[in-house]
């Protein structure tokens, strides 16, 4: 057989796939981009679902307030993560009726619907609590009654179905929270549900500061405070006298809330961050 032939004939064999094909080789695929989602619900976990128009986080996450929500929340985790995870933060106020424990709730809940984030949210609050109402769960044994020795916060912690959100309701009534929070107890119990739970966000709704004193000494257990300010509420001498009740706390901010922004001639409720306070 001549050359030709022969080179006709390995031709002929290669279209046929008689003969050994070259070697191929595999296409190379871009790898597959995580679709961002809240993370799952967990199996028997009851969602709560709360009824309140503040919580746009639930109702309306695209809506303008929920934006700003999420600005707030990365502000947050940039002030709290590093070299070393601050994962325990106080939210509180000079004076009452400043949407302070509106704020917590929503930026918690902005919190726990990231893969990255687990959230559990105490109702400090032992005056006037809230949280309970607001999720449209009952208010049985809680933060007061670990506070106390009569329960353990195991067995108190509540989840939500809300992303990674569990909360932690107020609890029974007691006389006195000033001298509960001044207590040795509150401070062992606090350092240890930063420790137990050292990869997650705790995060404290607690009374004015200027009106009663047990937010004073929490802000001092805690790795950092939030300052709400409500638009035309407190005066400018209440905000600076608040401030300096927190002298001693590492104060991470203030969130300057229910403010009327004028765009396109139309006004309507927003909420603002702070840069970082100084």
């Amino acid at each position: 057989m001549s050359r030709i032939e022969k080179a006709m004939e390995r031709a002929v064999q290669l279209r046929q796939g008689t003969d050994a094909p070259a070697a191929v080789h595999p296409e190379v695929k871009e790898p597959e981009r995580p679709i961002h989602a809240p993370p799952p619900v967990q199996a028997g976990t009851q969602i709560v679902v709360p009824s309140s128009p503040y919580f746009d986080n639930i109702s309306d996450p695209y809506s303008p307030i929920g934006e700003e929500f999420r600005k707030l929340k990365a502000a947050l985790v940039s002030l709290t993560t590093g070299a070393q995870f601050n994962n325990s933060v106080m939210v509180t106020s000079s004076v009452q009726n400043e949407g302070k424990s509106i704020i917590s709730l929503n930026l918690a809940m902005c919190l726990a619907q990231e893969y990255d984030h687990t959230v559990l949210l105490i109702d400090a609050d032992f005056r006037r609590p809230t949280i309970h109402s607001y999720l449209g769960i009952a208010n049985r044994q809680g933060f007061s009654d670990c506070l106390l020795g009569e329960a353990e916060i195991a067995d108190v912690i509540i989840p939500t179905g809300i992303g990674r959100l569990s909360v932690i309701t107020a609890g029974r009534a007691v006389p006195n929270p000033v001298e509960l929070f001044a207590s040795k107890k509150t401070e062992t119990l606090i350092a240890e549900i930063k420790n137990r739970y050292h990869d997650r966000y705790i995060m404290f709704d607690t009374p004015p500061v200027l009106l009663f004193a047990e937010s004073r000494t929490l802000g001092r257990l805690v790795d950092g405070v939030l300052y709400v300010v409500k638009e035309q509420n407190a005066s400018q001498h209440n905000i600076k006298e608040g401030i300096d009740t927190l002298k001693g706390c590492k104060l991470l901010g203030m969130i300057y809330n229910d403010t009327i922004v004028d765009r396109h001639d139309q006004k309507y409720s927003s909420y603002q961050r702070y840069k970082r306070t100084q």
